[in-house]
């Protein structure tokens, strides 16, 4: 089947495309799959299983089939991030031999040309909750003349760059209240007064890098929002009747209450501080007593200017398209 586009993803949609069953086997042609041994997975399908992945691991491996960089790194520590993100059964997410329906194949829609498509199939398919089995598989050693055109590093990264892309859990929300929780609570320590840490003395630097980390985390967190709502909207996610329940809870109007409230304490805050800057008509001030006042009043600020904009946002990405204009 002659295919144009360039790239590992492009050849095998290619090929797919041109393929009539009902049914689809998809493996590397370098000699390193035994393609004489395809009947576990035509009774997996058969059985109903909507994808089912070869799992070089379990089946086994020959001298000189897979570099160990590859064997007890690339490998292992993808498939374990797929399987921690996603909750993916499978335990090689790469296994060049795979065997899908047409059906499960329409409906995952995949897009990537690159070594990526591999990783594609296996997350999309978890995603749209499709059925996945496994069965061992052997590796032998490339039997190509020239050397495979996979680049380790590259194509590592553009894997793990997918599936990050497709896990906003995992790229926003939890970096992102991590670093919330790690700067209130520095920020709840200093807050009262300086703190001495060794040989250093923590005191009003430090709690402005505090605040910064919440801004931050809180950003982070807000941005986990936008994809999921966006996932959701575009088919690319389906809905977690977990996290339906505190959903019903952003609205806008809760948005507006709980960023008009910030924003009023933060100016309160920044009023209080002037008044107190006027009281000394306006002289020099001891930092470390006034900027424990200034840095939660402007930080309350920040959180309720973001709350309101990103409850705004949010909504916009809720709206549903009617088509056609009046």
């Amino acid at each position: 089947v002659p295919v144009e586009a360039k790239g590992y993803g492009s050849a095998l949609m290619g090929g797919i495309a041109a393929a009539r069953g009902r049914f689809v086997i998809m493996g590397d042609a370098d000699d390193s799959y035994d393609f004489s041994a395809l009947m576990p997975f035509i009774e997996e399908l058969r059985d109903g299983c909507d994808l089912v992945m070869g799992n070089r691991f379990k089946g086994g491996i020959a001298p000189g089939a897979m570099p160990p960089l590859h064997r007890y790194l690339g490998n292992p520590v993808l498939s374990g991030l797929g399987r921690l993100f996603f909750r993916c059964p499978a335990g090689d997410f790469h296994c060049g031999l795979r065997g899908f329906s047409r059906a499960a194949y329409d409906r995952m829609k995949l897009q990537t040309t690159g070594m990526e498509f591999a990783g594609e199939m296996v997350v999309k398919a978890t995603l749209l909750g499709l059925r996945i089995a496994e069965v061992p598989t052997t590796l032998s050693p490339d039997g190509r003349s020239r050397p495979p055109h996979l680049r380790s590093w590259r194509d590592g990264w553009r894997n793990l760059r997918f599936m990050l892309l497709f896990s906003p859990r995992w790229l926003f929300l939890y970096p992102g209240l991590l670093l919330m929780l790690i700067g209130l609570g520095v920020g709840g320590w200093l807050l009262p007064e300086a703190r001495q840490l060794g040989q250093a003395k923590l005191d009003v630097h430090t709690l402005a890098y505090s605040a910064l980390a919440v801004l931050l985390g809180f950003q982070s967190v807000l941005f986990a929002l936008y994809t999921r709502t966006f996932a959701i909207k575009q088919g690319l996610l389906h809905e977690s009747p977990t996290l339906n329940k505190p959903s019903r809870f952003i609205t806008l109007e809760t948005g507006l209450a709980v960023g008009g409230v910030l924003m009023l304490v933060g100016f309160g805050g920044s009023v209080s501080a002037t008044l107190g800057w006027s009281e000394k008509d306006f002289g020099q001030l001891n930092p470390s007593v006034v900027l424990r006042q200034v840095i939660p009043s402007i930080l309350a600020l920040a959180l309720g200017f973001q709350i309101v904009l990103g409850s705004f946002f949010l909504s916009v990405l809720g709206l549903e398209s009617k088509g056609g204009a009046g």
